[in-house]
């Protein structure tokens, strides 16, 4: 083994080693794996950022915008009242649920796909009094298996379709994967439908719209601004500060009138009663001095914390939200931004810590008060998803087919291949951009920019290890380990290895590290590069024993309040599942 194909495999190793720690984002664990890369010689410093003008990234950042455009286009809300009349039974209502999200995830990107049925889903699972731990894990796999149908369904696919126009001069096709694809997906439906959704816990999250997850009566300190208070005339603002901006003021009662979620500006008055929320421990540097006068221990209605013009929502933190990793305290959202955080859960049961010092991660459900009318757009800026409060539009159901219509002309040039398909898909980005079906704003706000640097920073080094040989050192370990081994059992062998990899790590850099191995033992043996390639594409595709393989499981681990050995309960036999589909298909569809 030579120095440079050693040092390869131990940037790779090390690499592979921080995603799975978990403690650095991944896309700065990639750029960093580049850099030493690029300081040893390994990658040549003028090709160190030619990865982020390929053509994969390129496709990766339009699928992204135009998923976006369709999100808020209003074409979905038509096609999911569809789905009201299946919540008689939870069979129904996750098969049709699931089937919606396998069609959309087909077209769009994954997380998309699951960011506009997880709503509806929660909202049918609430009105049928049925616990969303059943529901929400199985429309995040299906849509996880629509992106197995079509080369722009996942990441994966696009990664495998350019690494082979690269080492064997032609793309996979726009429906090359359908195949094979398309058969797990339906077979993966069916199982989760009929069996899988039964294998998963019940946890009861309560109904409504301030579900038992939220105990906010413990944080919530009825108090009044006694005479002589150093409090009066002080702005709102002026006292959160005293706490450290760990309190928040969701109501003044003054006589007859009740101001919700007051502007942080509002001066306080002698004899104002405030319905503070927080710790209770947060609250001492305003009872020292006489400044607040505590009132007994009194139960809140809820109900009193809204009003007309004042509205309270339950959201889901989205991946790559501006706030993850911030706490409320650092944010200073009433001040910024109008709202009060009243409480948040996180695996279906409110942290173990102080509100003001929680730390926001993807997955914790919120519950926001503030005003109607500026609640969507300020959940938009802080990367949130709507659940519970249903009236809050997505859409905007105008020009509703125009998005259609661009996105299928991108699909047919692409399928045709009358264009490449990075130059379809963004010139249907500009197309939407022109035609005003998206803002120009909107484009750079829905790119995933993690998973663009993430791919950018590994694509060199992927090819890295194509260049110093490493590829075919480890073909042929895994060949002579496997020697004797029939064609289906080496399939089967690389599919469950790159299973557990985006298990692991994530799926994008997956395919990236194992499209090169798998094609070198293709050659090693003399077979066909094509079927080890879709082996790998299944597989890097296919993240279900854990919460952190990709965004839409660990999406969906908050609301369905989910432990993270909940996951394999149903994933495990899902990935054997899948196993035994797909290699058959692969060996029947691309063995000669």
């Amino acid at each position: 083994m030579s120095f440079e194909q050693g040092s390869v495999f131990a940037i790779l190793a090390i690499a592979m080693g921080l995603f799975i720690w978990g403690r650095w984002r991944y896309d700065l664990v990639a750029v960093l794996a580049l850099l030493v890369a690029v300081s040893i010689g390994i990658v040549p410093a003028t090709e160190a950022f030619h990865g982020f003008g390929h053509p994969a990234v390129i496709t990766v950042a339009a699928v992204l915008v135009i998923s976006h455009a369709l999100q808020v286009s209003g074409v979905v809300d038509l096609l999911v009242k569809l789905l009201a009349p299946t919540r008689r039974t939870t069979t129904l209502q996750i098969g049709a649920s699931c089937g919606l999200a396998l069609f959309f995830s087909a077209f769009m990107n994954n997380v998309g796909a699951l960011a506009l049925m997880l709503p509806v889903a929660l909202r049918n699972a609430t009105k049928a009094r049925r616990s969303p731990s059943r529901v929400l894990m199985p429309l995040s796999f299906a849509s996880l298996l629509g992106g197995l149908i079509t080369l722009i369904g996942t990441p994966p696919n696009i990664v495998i379709a350019t690494f082979r126009a690269e080492t064997e001069g032609e793309s996979f096709g726009m429906f090359d994967f359908a195949p094979v694809g398309l058969t797990v997906a339906i077979v993966g439906v069916i199982f989760i439908t009929a069996v899988g959704w039964r294998l998963l816990p019940r946890r009861s999250l309560g109904e409504g719209r301030d579900p038992d997850r939220f105990h906010i009566e413990a944080y919530i300190t009825e108090a009044q601004v006694p005479a002589g208070s150093s409090l009066i005339d002080s702005t709102i603002r002026t006292m959160e500060r005293l706490c450290e901006n760990e309190i928040s003021v969701m109501a003044i009662i003054r006589g007859e009138r009740r101001l919700l979620a007051p502007p942080d500006i509002e001066r306080l008055r002698e004899g104002d009663i405030l319905l503070l929320e927080g710790d209770p421990s947060a609250l001492e540097p305003l009872l020292d001095g006489a400044k607040l006068k505590q009132f007994g221990e009194t139960e809140i209605n809820p109900e009193r914390l809204r009003s007309p013009d004042i509205t309270l929502a339950e959201v889901v933190l989205m991946p790559h939200s501006p706030i993850e990793g911030q706490s409320m305290r650092a944010l200073g959202m009433h001040e910024r931004y109008g709202l009060n955080l009243l409480a948040v859960a996180r695996h279906g049961r409110p942290p173990m810590t102080r509100l003001g010092n929680i730390r926001f991660k993807v997955g914790d459900v919120l519950l926001l008060q503030g005003e109607h009318e500026k609640m969507l757009s300020v959940m938009r800026s802080l990367g949130c998803l709507p659940l519970a409060e249903r009236n809050l539009q997505l859409g905007r159901r105008t020009r509703i087919f125009a998005p259609l219509a661009i996105f299928g002309i991108a699909i047919a040039a692409a399928a045709t291949q009358v264009v490449p398909i990075q130059i379809a898909f963004v010139a249907a980005v500009a197309a939407l951009v022109i035609t005003q079906c998206v803002a120009l704003r909107d484009i750079y706000k829905s790119i995933e920019w993690p998973v663009i640097v993430l791919l950018g920073a590994l694509i060199p080094i992927g090819e890295a290890l194509q260049a110093t040989g490493g590829t075919e050192v480890i073909a042929d370990v895994i060949i002579n380990a496997a020697r004797g081994m029939p064609v289906w059992g080496m399939l089967t062998l690389l599919m469950a290895v790159s299973m557990l990899l985006s298990d692991l790590i994530h799926n994008t850099p997956t395919a990236v590290l194992m499209a090169p191995i798998a094609a070198g033992i293709a050659h090693g043996l003399g077979l066909p590069v094509d079927a080890f390639l879709m082996t790998v594409a299944v597989g890097a595709a296919s993240p279900y024993l854990t919460p952190i393989g990709h965004q839409s499981n660990t999406l969906v681990m908050g609301p369905g309040g989910y432990e993270f050995g909940d996951y394999w309960r149903m994933g495990l036999p899902l990935d054997i599942l899948i196993l035994a589909v797909a290699v058959p298909m692969i060996m029947w569809v691309w063995m000669p």
